[in-house]
């Protein structure tokens, strides 16, 4: 899987998080592991362009996505074997994601995980325009950030005991070598 992070929007995020997320989601949804994603992080002007010539909306906004090949969570049971496809493009605003992230009281990282979340499920097909739509993709979003964070606490843990045993190891080595040398 490819994913691709272009930051133009001057504020600092961490690219390595939001190609952790992406890669979890996509991998959930069970696309081709071989799809390519690009990921371009704005400013809010140039956010606010895009959004205007893009949805005729003025100002800035927090993401938009812009689907290349259309593919489906997990394909459908009678179609072949989709091969690699390049699933689109994710837009994101850190500077409005910030502004979104303080009045809902948690970190801008927590906002930009939460919007590549959402981008990749519009990616993927899913919208909010209807009520039973809406219901339906901020569930699976939920679920989804909530998977990867427990994903990524996992993965905190077995790096933490990972470190533990190498320090054990490296404490008994030196103890060996002292006693080898008495």
């Amino acid at each position: 899987m490819t994913i691709e992070v272009s930051n133009e929007s001057g504020v600092d995020v961490s690219e390595e998080e939001l190609i952790s997320v992406a890669r979890f989601v996509i991998a959930a949804m069970e696309v081709n592991p071989g799809a390519e994603l690009s990921m371009i992080l704005l400013d809010s002007e140039a956010m606010a362009d895009l959004h205007l010539r893009w949805m005729d909306l003025p100002g800035p906004t927090d993401v938009m996505s812009f689907p290349m090949d259309e593919l489906e969570p997990g394909g459908r049971p009678d179609s072949g074997e989709p091969g690699p496809a390049m699933l689109g493009d994710i837009v994101l605003c850190p500077p409005f994601a910030a502004e979104q992230a303080k009045a809902a009281g948690h970190p801008l990282a927590h906002e930009l995980a939460l919007l590549t979340v959402h981008g990749v499920l519009h990616l993927l097909g899913y919208d909010h325009a209807e009520p039973d739509e809406e219901k339906e993709m901020f569930a699976l979003q939920n679920r989804l950030l909530a998977e990867w964070y427990r994903d990524q606490e996992k993965l905190y843990h077995r790096n933490r005991q990972g470190e533990k045993d190498r320090y054990l190891l490296d404490r008994s080595n030196e103890f060996h070598n002292q006693s080898d040398g008495l």
